[in-house]
This record gives structure tokens, C-alpha cells and sequence, in this order.
């Protein structure tokens, strides 16, 4: 029925692409290295194991995530430990939502992630953690139900991005700053649609916040003072599970 309503000029478009991409998977499944080192420049030529490699981890990742069908995504630091409150926070509130339903997902390596791993897994709850392959050799932490490597972070982040219902940050470095402005971005340009970001922990959050409102709502007007709604900011485990509870619709 698809293909009736589209027109000829497109399918055929579609179909030289589909033959084209046919083509490079072929090649790539027969070019692929035991070993994928660091992308530092740009490939002169194209490199069909490469294509392959992505479309492979998009392919997978969608198996795995689309079992799932409300979950909530924990960001956060990889270096916290087990007595941060952070660390406490993040397990308490994965067990909790666990317990009413949701599924949790994370980065699936240690600190804020295996907290939230934790909480769930030791909730009887699906607890998935998608983590990146890096050089120096990031561990999936031990309570996982399920769990995924990936070798482009481009890719994880899509997983990451399509897959829960509610996006919550804890405190932490670049990365989790990068995810945090990945899915604001998105819900600001309307790519995805508008869905609860929560960010724990007014002490840590507050100075991005007064620079977003200061400098730019305010000095530089580069973005709109309506655009701070985009997110919510709590302090404790009642007041981000509450909150969640009420404003998750799927």
C-alpha cells in the first residue's frame, strides 16, 4: 500500500538507495576489522565496514529498546561512589519507579548508572544499561538485566534519546552536560516531543541555570525566558518521583 501512495520518482529514488546501502553492507560484512580504532580524521574514501557497523548497532538497539514501553533514562556522573548522595539518590529513585513500572536505562557503566542500575535491578525491575566502548575499557556494572556496547557514541545517544518517557540528570561532568543540552535541544526544536527533563540537585544545577537566565534570556536574549519551563529542577527523591508520576502521559 506504501509503495502505491508514493510517487514514482521517489520509490525509484528509494530503491537506488536501498540497492546502494544492499551493496555496502554486503562489502562491509567482509571488510570489518577486529579492532576499530579511533576516528581522528575524516576517511578520504567511504568505508563500507564502517556503514555497516552503525546501521548495525541502530538495528540492535532498536530490538532491544523498543521491548520496553515506558521508561525512564538516569544521567549522571561516572565517578560517583556508593556513599555519595547523589549515588543514594539515584538508587532510590530507580527502585521506586521500578516498582511502579517503568523500565531504567543508563550509560550501564558505574557511578550515577550503576546506581540507577542498582535500584531497579534490586526492585525486580528491567534494568538496561547501553554503554560505549572506549579505549580504556569501560565495564558494564553487574546489575543489568540486560545491556548493549556500542562503538559510535552518535548511535547510543539515539538509543538513549528514543527510548524512555522521562529524562533525569544527575551531577556530572562533560558527558552528562552533552546529554542534557542533546535531549533540551531536541524538545526545544520540536524533534522529539515534550517530555519531562529533571535535573536533581539545586546546589550543582544552579549556576548553569542563573547562566542561562542572566546572560542568555536576559544580556544576550539568545534564548526565550519561556524556555527555562523545558526542564525541572528538585531536590529530593519525594519531589522528583512525584513529579514524575504526575507528568509522564506514556
Amino acid at each position: 500500500m506504501d509503495d502505491l501512495l508514493t510517487p514514482p520518482p521517489i520509490r525509484e529514488e528509494h530503491e537506488a538507495m536501498s540497492a546502494k546501502l544492499s551493496g555496502i553492507v554486503a562489502e562491509g560484512k567482509e571488510t570489518m576489522p577486529e579492532v576499530i580504532a579511533p576516528l581522528v580524521c575524516k576517511p578520504l574514501e567511504l568505508e563500507p565496514w564502517r556503514v555497516f557497523k552503525i546501521m548495525s548497532e541502530f538495528v540492535t538497539g532498536f530490538e532491544l529498546i523498543q521491548k520496553y514501553s515506558t521508561a525512564a533514562s538516569f544521567f549522571g556522573s561516572e565517578r560517583a561512589q556508593p556513599d555519595n548522595p547523589a549515588y543514594q539518590a539515584a538508587t532510590e529513585l530507580a527502585a521506586r519507579l521500578a516498582r511502579y513500572g517503568f523500565a531504567i536505562i543508563t550509560g550501564g557503566a558505574q557511578g550515577i548508572m550503576e546506581a540507577a542500575n542498582k535500584g531497579a535491578h534490586d526492585a525486580g525491575g528491567a534494568s538496561l544499561g547501553l554503554n560505549i566502548r572506549l579505549q580504556s575499557n569501560q565495564p558494564t556494572n553487574t546489575y543489568t538485566t540486560e545491556s548493549m556496547f556500542f562503538d559510535h557514541f552518535f548511535v547510543r545517544k539515539v538509543m538513549l534519546t528514543f527510548s524512555s518517557s522521562v529524562y533525569i540528570y544527575f551531577p556530572g561532568g562533560f558527558g552528562t552536560l552533552d546529554e542534557f543540552f542533546e535531549i533540551l535541544t531536541l524538545v526545544q526544536t520540536g524533534k522529539i516531543k515534550r517530555i519531562p527533563i529533571v535535573l536533581y540537585g539545586k546546589e550543582f544545577w544552579t549556576p548553569l541555570l542563573t547562566l542561562f537566565t542572566d546572560e542568555l534570556a536576559t544580556k544576550y536574549r539568545t534564548i526565550s525566558p519561556e524556555e527555562m519551563d523545558l526542564f525541572h529542577v528538585v531536590d529530593s527523591v519525594d519531589e522528583a518521583y512525584e513529579y514524575i508520576t504526575k507528568n509522564v502521559v506514556c
